[in-house]
C-alpha cells in the first residue's frame, strides 16, 4: 500500500508520534454480524472481498461510512481521479466513524454506532441487518501514538467510546490509564478491558472531571474527543494545568450541536 510517514520527533525516540498517510480507497462492505452492546450502542461487523487490504494504524482513526440511498442495495461509491475522490450524483450521505477493531486474518471490521438522536447514520445502523451493504472510504491517514508513554488520559463522550476501548486494548501492563467517559444514559456504561492499570469513571461533565485531575509525573499523553463546546471547555481546563505538554495531547470535536457531519481537531 502506498503510504507516507511524517515523524514529529527523532526516529530513535520511543515516544515519537508519527503520522501515516494511506492510499484512499472506497469499498463495499457487508454486515456479517450485529451485536447490541447496550441500549444506546450497536456493533456492526463488516466484511467482504473489498475488506482484505483494509488498514488502520491509529486508535482514533476515522473512516467515512457511505450510506446507500433509499431503495439502493449498495451505496454509490466515489471514483478516484488524480488521487482525489469524485462523488457520484446524487451525492451519498457520509459520516465519520472509528474503526473499532479490524481482524486482518478474517478481513472483518467492527464499527460501533451510538444510537442517539435521529440522524442518517444512526437510523441506518438501527435498521441494519446481516446481509445489508454499506460503503466505506478511508482511513486516509493515521496518527500513531506510542503505547510506551507511562500514563495516558482518555476523556470522551459516547462518540469517543470506540476509540477509547481500542486504545485500552492496546496498552501494556506497564502503563496507567485514566479514563473519564460521559454518557447520557447510565445503561450505556460498560466494562472496558485493558492490561494497563485502569482508573475508569463515568461522569456527568468532562470539563469538571478534568478539573479534578493532576498531571502525573513522567511522560504521558492526553487524548479527548466529544461535543465541540465540551471539548473547548475541557481544552481550557487541561492547558491550565501545571506540567501539561501541549505537544503531547490531542483534543477533537467529534460532533457539534446543530451541525451535521462535524469533525475538528482543536489546537493544543
Amino acid at each position: 500500500m502506498d503510504t507516507e510517514t511524517l515523524v514529529t520527533a527523532a526516529p530513535a525516540d520511543s515516544l515519537a508520534i508519527t503520522r501515516v498517510r494511506h492510499a484512499l480507497k472506497a469499498r463495499q462492505a457487508q454486515v456479517l454480524r450485529r451485536t447490541e452492546v447496550s441500549p444506546g450502542f450497536v456493533r456492526l461487523t463488516l466484511g467482504g472481498p473489498d475488506m482484505a487490504d483494509f488498514v488502520s494504524a491509529g486508535f482514533d482513526d476515522h473512516l467515512k461510512l457511505i450510506l446507500p440511498h433509499p431503495g439502493q442495495e449498495r451505496a454509490s461509491l466515489p471514483s478516484m481521479q488524480d488521487g482525489r475522490p469524485v462523488m457520484p450524483e446524487p451525492r451519498p450521505v457520509l459520516r465519520d466513524y472509528t474503526p473499532a477493531h479490524y481482524d486482518a486474518t478474517k478481513g472483518e471490521l467492527d464499527i460501533e454506532v451510538a444510537l442517539h438522536d435521529a440522524g442518517p447514520a444512526s437510523d441506518w445502523a438501527a435498521a441494519a441487518q446481516v446481509g445489508h451493504w454499506v460503503g466505506i472510504a478511508g482511513p486516509r491517514g493515521s496518527m500513531v501514538v506510542p503505547t510506551a508513554f507511562a500514563w495516558h488520559w482518555l476523556l470522551g463522550d459516547e462518540t469517543a467510546v470506540p476509540a477509547i476501548a481500542r486504545r485500552l486494548a492496546e496498552l501494556p501492563a506497564e502503563a496507567s490509564a485514566t479514563v473519564r467517559i460521559q454518557v447520557r444514559n447510565p445503561a450505556d456504561q460498560r466494562a472496558l478491558a485493558s492490561a494497563a492499570r485502569l482508573d475508569l469513571q463515568w461522569v456527568s461533565s468532562l470539563p469538571e472531571a478534568a478539573e479534578a485531575l493532576a498531571i502525573p509525573e513522567g511522560d504521558g499523553y492526553i487524548w479527548a474527543a466529544g461535543e465541540h463546546a465540551d471539548m473547548a471547555a475541557l481544552r481550557k481546563v487541561v492547558l491550565a494545568k501545571p506540567g501539561v505538554s501541549p505537544k503531547r495531547m490531542r483534543i477533537a470535536a467529534y460532533w457539534k450541536k446543530g451541525v451535521a457531519d462535524h469533525h475538528e481537531d482543536l489546537p493544543a
